[in-house]
């Protein structure tokens, strides 16, 4: 089952698409990842756990990341914080430099699992 479906997007909004295949929910996020993320990220996450059956699995692309701050990883917290009541893991899935030194210099980085899918050169 594929539904590919762009949220509503403001100036400030990054925009999130999200499909659902075989019991994993793929979510792209593309922009900053700043509290602005924090809405159309939960409401497409919510509205996906609400689901029957919900994912077994959620991998957030964040490849299409050009910033993230404080704001933003708080917002990943979040999303890590409503899919574990749930079992569902939340693999972040090509984080950006942008990403990846914000949670490593604040320890967030070993709390998400990482995954990536474009070869190392």
């Amino acid at each position: 089952m594929t539904d590919a479906s762009p949220t509503p997007s403001g100036d400030a909004e990054p925009e999130v698409t999200h499909r659902l295949e075989d019991g994993t929910a793929h979510l792209t996020l593309t922009g900053e990842l700043t509290d602005a993320a924090r809405r159309p990220l939960v409401r497409v996450l919510t509205d996906l756990l609400l689901t029957q059956p919900g994912p077994a699995r959620v991998r957030l692309d964040l490849s299409a990341v050009t910033f993230m701050n404080s704001a933003g990883m708080a917002v990943l917290v979040q999303v890590q914080r409503l899919a574990a009541p749930r079992g569902i893991d939340v693999v972040l899935v090509d984080p950006t430099p942008a990403v990846v030194r914000p949670l490593q210099l604040s320890g967030l980085w070993h709390r998400f699992p990482i995954e990536t899918t474009v070869p190392e050169s």
